[in-house]
């Protein structure tokens, strides 16, 4: 599911959004890191950056990634003695946003 305002950049920026997403794809591809550990990262980023609609658009990213719903929680928990408990307790919350849409379109 693509944000109306990601669909909307590419109508009235689609050279901008284009060298975006190269820069994006060029930083995936320039380093040793699976698909996998990439999304798990950039979900780590997000929450740990106060982003909810970046973690929850990397949290359906790393379910692409073939990450598990275990695997983003864990990500969720490793933001605690970082962050503190209630940023961790938010974070957890945004990843069970997407674990429990997941599950309805599962079911």
């Amino acid at each position: 599911m693509i944000p109306k305002r990601y669909q909307q950049m590419h109508q009235t920026h689609p050279e901008f959004m284009q060298a975006y997403e190269a820069m994006g794809q060029a930083a995936r591809e320039s380093g040793p890191l699976s698909d996998r550990e990439v999304a798990l990262v950039k979900l780590a980023i997000s929450l740990s950056s106060g982003q909810e609609g970046a973690a929850h658009s990397h949290c359906r990213k790393a379910l692409e990634a073939s990450c598990s719903g275990d695997d983003l929680r864990h990500v969720a928990l490793l933001t605690a003695p970082t962050l503190g408990f209630p940023a961790m307790m938010r974070n957890r919350g945004w990843v069970e946003d997407v674990l429990a849409k997941a599950e309805t379109r599962d079911v």
